[in-house]
């Protein structure tokens, strides 16, 4: 097995102004002394609402840690010198998404040209996380594994229960608005790195793509990394669960190459049952049954999540993580980031739910920091 899992983080954040708790446009200045600070860790996303972050490679969620608590105490730092605050969340509790900007560089314009309103409508972070995978071919061997774990995942992760000022009813309503993007979703099946380049070289020939980069699949190879990518989670607004869940995807790809050492693999289950289980979490979260395909049956969350810890509790140990893992059993418990911010609305006075969620997120955000 190879010595190392390294892991890269990547998150998305909206900013907020402090006092009308509404989206708010990146500042110019605001941009540029955090790329002072933070040099080509920090850029613009989709949205001038928007800033995206990546951790430096790590070798383990303690370097992580340090990383990430960096980079989202720095954009904190100059995003108040401008009155606005960031929060990590994928979907602002009440902004409408038909006010927001484009940010100007060409690869938006692009894109928007493209895709038009499906492209304005893209008010959403998700979070990403990246392993360290030796070999094309062994990370296309590892995809239609790892997908039969992408339903739980999502389930820990879900922050976005509301959109233009409306309880969606979904735990991740993110995911129905990335829907709307081609190439996106659970990944085709491949069989080798060969079949992977193509297919997608077939897109690239017609210029209908310029790169892989513009393959948006819950999980693929990365374009400019050896590595795995994971896709699938909403942003976190807290420190110590991104990082629980990062851990946890580390170990999960560990997991699966220590199979493949014993000469074992996980069994690759058809996307249609895979796709149930990912609308029953971003339905549910962590608060309904996923299905069980071995049995088949319905279990808990709670229950098939003691089962995976138990599955990958010698690779987290081996990788330093076991106690960051465990520690989403709190999620578990008391619910996702999406069942926190609804608390908060019921209890906030009548119109007032919207805005008590964000200085929720903004508290959330600083928790851990």
């Amino acid at each position: 097995m190879q010595k190392e899992f390294t892991i890269g983080i990547e998150e998305e954040y909206l900013l907020v102004d402090k006092d009308s708790l509404a989206l708010a446009d990146t500042p110019e200045g605001l941009m540029e002394d955090c790329r002072k600070d933070l040099g080509d860790q920090v850029s613009p996303e989709m949205l001038l609402c928007q800033i995206e972050v990546g951790s430096k490679p790590c070798t383990n969620v303690a370097e992580a840690r340090d990383d990430l608590r960096h980079l989202r105490s720095t954009i904190a730092k100059h995003a108040a010198k401008h009155n606005l605050a960031p929060i990590a969340v994928s979907c602002h509790p009440f902004s409408d998404w038909k006010n927001q900007e484009i940010t100007h560089k060409e690869r938006y314009a692009k894109i928007e040209s493209e895709l038009e309103n499906v492209a304005r409508r893209m008010l959403s972070c998700g979070m990403h996380v990246h392993v360290g995978i030796e070999g094309d071919d062994l990370r296309i061997d590892l995809m239609p594994q790892f997908a039969y774990f992408l339903p739980h995942l999502l389930a820990l992760s879900a922050s976005s229960p509301y959109w233009q000022g409306e309880d969606t009813g979904l735990a991740s309503y993110r995911l129905a608005v990335m829907e709307s993007m081609p190439r996106t979703g659970l990944p085709p099946l491949l069989h080798s790195w060969g079949e992977y380049e193509r297919s997608t070289q077939a897109l690239i020939d017609l210029d209908i793509i310029p790169d892989q980069s513009k393959i948006w699949w819950d999980l693929r190879p990365s374009t400019h990394y050896p590595t795995l990518e994971s896709r699938i989670c909403d942003v976190q607004p807290r420190l110590s669960h991104a990082l629980g869940l990062a851990g946890l995807t580390q170990s999960l790809a560990r997991f699966l190459l220590r199979l493949r050492d014993n000469n074992l693999r996980w069994r690759e289950y058809d996307r249609f049952l895979i796709e149930e289980n990912r609308w029953r979490a971003q339905r549910y979260g962590v608060n309904e049954t996923l299905i069980d395909f071995g049995g088949p049956t319905l279990k808990p969350f709670d229950q098939m999540f003691e089962e995976i810890i138990g599955l990958i509790a010698e690779d987290a140990e081996a990788l330093g993580c076991l106690d960051e893992v465990c520690a989403l059993r709190d999620v578990v418990k008391q619910g996702t980031s999406a069942d926190r911010q609804r608390k908060v609305w019921a209890k906030a006075p009548e119109g007032k739910g919207g805005e008590a969620v964000v200085r929720h997120l903004i508290e959330e955000y600083h928790a851990d920091l």
